[in-house]
């Protein structure tokens, strides 16, 4: 059994440096398959998720090669397989976006269904939605999307319902190679979406509007720069450290961070009393204060983040008072409050909605991580909590956090993984 043991009631101190995007990254590789020619990655976090992709991409031809700790050579192949294997894409939900740029550089694709965090319904009807238009013929069968386009992708003029993430990368990295001009409407505006399309414009793409409402894609006949690339920070790590430093009522400095990306938070945190510091690319948090119950409610980026929710309810779940968090993303998201119950947390979910009545300590049990975040929330519960808290199932925070009860421990806290 894969768990990691906390011993709490210690405040973090100290500086951390914040890991490349996780979200990004995988996206970013997706895209790679556009790509004939040799690609060099920087800043990229080795965690599990990213290891499973690079299996994923090597199954399809490419080669990947690491060159120091964050450092990745992707060389391209003239041709690509069109199919991804079942046992790989189960571990990953972002093995969805092979999609689009299998189908622009093969004009047949055969996905797996992919896997990933239980948190609730990610359908792919929007992803579809964008294909189609663009001349794809899809559909699911035996498990798998199976899709075929007779010649090039078509540009086309596509409103997404919602701004999903996936679907807006998902539709630009197969517009990049179809034929004339693609406009994404109502497209999701994240910075991982930013950070893609500054990638492929690296590569040779002609993209405009990625962090807008409205994103105007160019085709090209194909992508053939060399390109060394660095990937932006990883504003859900650099945010999970933040609740981190606050529960604990620590100071703690995060280096390598991007301080708008995380501004949602930020404004969230001040909002409860601790005090959040920024500068160009650092920023300080401390809790020199009481703090102050709030109320949350996740939305599309530039709202709160749904990745940040399990956190911020370990940390409010010792604030005075009553706090309120409306989910409004995942509906299976409150997983977390459960295990946070066997801590000692007040805790009351109705459908999307908790209600938060904070306790003065919680107090270290076992428990069991649901999902990537709840780990990190459980973690953040453990280093809290008085006595000692073990969390099963820590596989999940490896997904997206790189030697988490490393860094934990340079900063004082009492982690170590049994």
């Amino acid at each position: 059994m894969n768990k990691m043991v906390v011993r709490g009631s210690r405040p973090l101190r100290g500086r951390i440096r914040v890991s490349g995007a996780k979200n990004a990254t995988l996206a970013i590789l997706c895209a790679c398959v556009l790509s004939k020619n040799e690609v060099i990655l920087e800043n990229i976090p080795d965690i599990s998720d990213v290891r499973v992709m690079l299996e994923i991409i090597s199954y399809l031809g490419l080669q990947a090669t690491w060159l120091g700790e964050d450092v990745l050579k992707i060389s391209g192949a003239a041709r690509v397989g069109d199919e991804t294997p079942y046992q790989l894409t189960k571990k990953l939900r972002a093995s969805n976006l092979l999609l689009g740029p299998l189908m622009a550089r093969n004009t047949a694709a055969r996905v797996a269904l992919p896997g990933g965090c239980n948190i609730g319904s990610r359908p792919m009807d929007l992803h579809f939605k964008g294909l189609t238009s663009m001349g794809a013929d899809l559909e699911i069968r035996s498990g798998y999307i199976e899709g075929r386009v007779s010649g090039r992708l078509q540009g086309a003029r596509v409103y997404l319902d919602f701004p999903s993430v996936g679907a807006t990368e998902n539709i630009m990295m197969a517009a990049v190679l179809a034929e004339g001009q693609t406009i994404l409407e109502n497209v999701a505006k994240e910075p991982e979406v930013v950070d893609l399309a500054n990638f492929l414009n690296a590569l040779g793409a002609r993209i405009r509007g990625a962090g807008t409402d409205l994103i105007r894609i160019d085709g090209v006949p194909e992508l053939s720069a060399p390109v060394r690339y660095s990937v932006i920070p990883d504003r859900i790590e650099a945010g999970t450290f933040m609740v981190a430093a606050a529960a604990t009522g620590g100071d703690v400095s995060l280096e390598h961070v991007i301080p708008p990306h995380v501004e949602p938070l930020s404004a969230k945190l001040r909002e409860a009393n601790v005090r959040v510091e920024e500068a160009e690319d650092t920023i300080r948090v401390s809790t020199p204060e009481p703090l102050l119950p709030i109320n949350i409610k996740t939305m599309p980026y530039p709202g709160f983040a749904t990745d940040m929710q399990s956190q911020m309810m370990s940390l409010l779940s010792v604030v005075p008072g009553t706090s309120i968090i409306v989910e409004n993303i995942f509906e299976n998201r409150f997983q977390v409050a459960q295990e946070l119950r066997r801590m000692g947390a007040q805790i009351k979910v109705e459908g999307r909605v908790a209600v938060i009545e904070g306790i003065p300590r919680l107090h270290g049990t076992q428990v069991k991580s649901t999902d990537l975040r709840a780990g990190a929330a459980l973690v953040i519960a453990g280093l809290m909590a008085e006595g000692t808290t073990e969390i099963q199932n820590a596989h999940f925070i490896d997904r997206g956090y790189r030697d988490l009860e490393a860094r934990l421990r340079s900063l004082g806290a009492d982690v170590k993984r049994v």
